[in-house]
């Protein structure tokens, strides 16, 4: 990343030909009939309901966020629980949408146990790869997410019982929960879809907030690392008018708008080579209704276009 680079040279998954056939017949979308009497039984064990929790998209930036004091953003991650950003009482458990986990259709990491901490960068102070952030793993999370989107048409819905939690979890929530004693559980993104294809996934989510788990979008509002520059260098035109459009429509309600950047944004193919930093906010756009009011909680900047733009997002009942 500039001086670094973090998940280079990855390779994109692409869709097998039997989702290939699923889409042209229309299946996709439709709910799995294959659904197991045993996810069946867990449907049915509800968990008690209360206050719907907000969800939020947080841009998680570089890895040095994790012990770098300089990042203003890593200020704003430590006042989580302090300012009471995600309300009065801790969430039951974190469901994280991360731009750091792509697959060809969605997978949970089903981790009984502590979470592995994934060092998925390099190039990095040999510090950062003692970290550690041994959350316990959020099984029963993993299967109602599971059930959820197979459900709504979004299976299979593939399970990874080995899995930790990659930099995009872990690098925030060790500022924003330090003593990782919440569950928690990961959701990947498909970057071969679009931004409606997440946003519809999201919804199909929405039940989780009203179960106690907090849902989380990790990614980046701008997101072209071969564009960054020193640290204190000037924010480039394109990025701010990204930036600044992002914010107007999410302020505005206008997620349709928000569903289609790449043909509604200024810029939105540099801000997004890739979209796989963009499609958590569709989640976590999707997971909180389309009566939501969007509020941005912090924006900064380092790198010349590395924005922590971070919005929540809470539905109006």
């Amino acid at each position: 990343m500039g001086q670094s680079q973090a998940r280079a040279g990855r390779s994109k998954p692409a869709a097998t030909r039997e989702e290939g056939e699923a889409e042209k017949r229309g299946d996709i979308g439709r709910p799995d009939a294959t659904t197991t009497a045993g996810a069946e039984e867990e449907g049915r064990r509800r968990v008690p309901r209360g206050p719907a929790m907000d969800t939020f998209f947080l841009s998680h930036g570089s890895p040095t966020l994790s012990i770098d004091e300089s990042i203003p953003a890593r200020h704003f991650f430590k006042s989580w629980i302090p300012a009471r950003v995600a309300g009065d009482s801790p969430p039951r458990a974190i469901l994280v949408v991360s731009g750091h986990w792509e697959t060809a259709t969605p997978a949970v990491n089903v981790i009984r146990g502590s979470n592995d901490t994934i060092h998925d960068f390099y190039g990095f102070p040999k510090p950062m790869y003692q970290l550690k952030y041994p959350a316990p793993g959020a099984p029963d999370l993993a299967q109602r997410t599971k059930e959820l989107l197979e459900q709504a048409g979004f299976g299979p819905v593939k399970e990874d019982h080995s899995r930790g939690l990659d930099h995009g979890a872990w690098v925030p929530l060790m500022l924003m929960y330090p003593d990782a004693n919440i569950p928690v559980c990961q959701l990947s993104v498909q970057t071969d879809r679009d931004g409606t294809y997440h946003y519809n996934l999201g919804k199909a989510l929405a039940p989780l907030r009203e179960e106690g788990v907090l849902i989380l979008g990790s990614g980046s509002a701008t997101h072209n690392l071969r564009k960054m520059g020193p640290p204190d260098a000037a924010v480039p035109q394109w990025a701010a008018e990204f930036d600044a459009w992002l914010k107007d429509a999410l302020l505005n309600g206008r997620y349709e708008d928000v569903n289609r950047y790449e043909e509604k944004a200024p810029h939105g193919k540099v801000a997004h080579p890739w979209p796989d930093h963009f499609y958590p906010l569709h989640v976590v756009l999707g997971a909180a209704g389309e009566s939501a009011k969007a509020e941005q909680i912090h924006q900064s900047w380092t790198n010349a276009t590395l924005s922590y733009a971070s919005y929540r997002f809470t539905t109006s009942n």
